[in-house]
């Protein structure tokens, strides 16, 4: 059985990160990823606006993977492409890993792992769309897959569901390949995606933009011929008499991103419910005691550049991972907050910690306030926030005074958008 100091698994933005970090430490590391090339998702992320905030300088994802691939290879980490891990069992020494490759069941041992998982779309069935089960009904990431990477169209006419930044994408692509974008619509009543991919994807190409509708039902038996449209109301239900039917031959969905955590679960680690990832502390451990998480597996990022930071981080902290006794300081929101990562942060560590977060809406003028119960410890002012768009801020605890046992509670107070 083959061992290693830290196990990273997936080999996206995030894991490479993680992977040449814990190597840079001195730790001995295998990195385990599922598809047959390196680069998670950015290999078929073809258009620029990569890097800024690491680089500073627009890249693809292809171009930005491509950077991290390289150092990966130069160092050379042992890595297991199309490999698959089946089973993980805490030991009292680390972690046995079931591991499944072309050469067959593979045991692995490791003092700690990294779970750089990434994330997952929601397809129809989860957002309940009624009616038939025809072809040319896509996730904006397989409509991605098939044009960047096989050169195959997938519609001629189509209607995208979601403003996700990915179908924002994917409504300019498809137009710059000479399909007819029919709408993109939204059931929440403000986009989903980034300003700057409203704008510079629906508002550049006239492509409309509908708001507080969404697609009730598809028609079709072999192959898709039309949706069915609707208003909603503002418990986002369908408004009745307001349903039309629009002819297409494919449906886009960029309806959410869901952080793939079977393998986290299978662990029994405690998850966020809000964010959708593991509880962790400011070093990106979980609460069983070895395992990290980053990247999108931890929270969903709108930047790749933040993907790699906290994959930095979780491989440096995974291959100094010793046993011993950690006190908390615990970190809470209100319901102003969306949700807060870390959740928790070790009293004793004495480093600035690194926070992200999302407000659950839009506000302008906005101010943060870190409160201990009874005083206004800390406050921030923010031009403007809004949900689809993560913050992110460094806080030096110790200058607040908590202790180990201290429960802080985050807040935002501000205008409507």
């Amino acid at each position: 059985m083959e061992e290693y100091d830290v196990c990273v698994i997936g080999g996206g933005p995030a894991g490479l990160a993680a992977a040449i970090a814990a190597d840079k430490e001195g730790a001995r590391v295998l990195l385990i990823e599922r598809e047959d090339r390196l680069g998670g998702i950015l290999k078929q992320c073809i258009h620029d606006g990569f890097g800024l905030v690491r680089f500073g300088e627009m890249l693809t994802g292809p171009e930005y993977a491509e950077r991290f691939i390289e150092e990966f290879e130069r160092r050379e980490i042992a890595c297991r492409i199309q490999a698959f891990v089946t089973q993980i069992h805490k030991e009292e020494q680390g972690f046995a890993i079931s591991v499944v490759d072309r050469t067959g069941v593979n045991g692995i041992r490791a003092r700690a792992v990294v779970l750089a998982t990434g994330c997952r779309e929601r397809t129809a069935r989860q957002v309940f769309i009624h009616g038939t089960r025809p072809a040319g009904i896509f996730t904006a990431g397989c409509a991605q897959h098939f044009v960047n990477l096989l050169g195959e169209m997938v519609t001629k006419r189509c209607v995208i569901l979601g403003s996700g930044d990915i179908g924002l994408i994917m409504a300019r692509r498809l137009t710059l390949e000479g399909a007819k974008v029919l709408g993109v619509y939204e059931v929440k009543p403000e986009p989903s995606g980034l300003t700057r991919n409203i704008r510079q994807c629906l508002e550049d190409y006239q492509i409309p933009l509908f708001l507080s509708h969404t697609v009730t039902r598809v028609f079709g038996q072999e192959r898709l011929e039309a949706v069915e449209i609707a208003r909603v109301d503002d418990k986002m239900k369908p408004i009745a008499g307001t349903a039309k039917r629009i002819s297409c031959d494919a449906l886009i969905l960029s309806v959410g991103l869901i952080p793939e955590n079977e393998i986290a679960e299978q662990l029994g680690v405690t998850m966020d419910t809000a964010a959708k990832g593991p509880i962790c502390d400011d070093f990106l451990m979980t609460d069983v005691e070895g395992v990290f998480t980053c990247g999108n597996a931890m929270h969903v990022n709108d930047l790749v550049d933040y993907v790699s930071e906290s994959g930095e981080r979780a491989g440096k902290n995974a291959a100094h991972y010793t046993r011993r006794q950690r006190e908390y300081i615990t970190l809470e929101t209100d319901p102003s907050l969306l949700y807060l990562v870390p959740q928790r942060v070790e009293a004793a560590s004495g480093q600035p910690v690194v926070l992200y977060f999302r407000s659950s809406r839009s506000l302008d003028r906005a101010v943060l306030e870190i409160h201990d119960g009874e005083h206004i410890l800390f406050q921030k002012e923010y031009e403007d926030l809004k949900p689809p768009e993560m913050e992110r801020m460094t806080l030096d605890l110790k200058k607040l005074g908590r202790t180990a046992g201290s429960r802080l509670l985050f807040t935002l107070r501000g205008g409507g958008g």
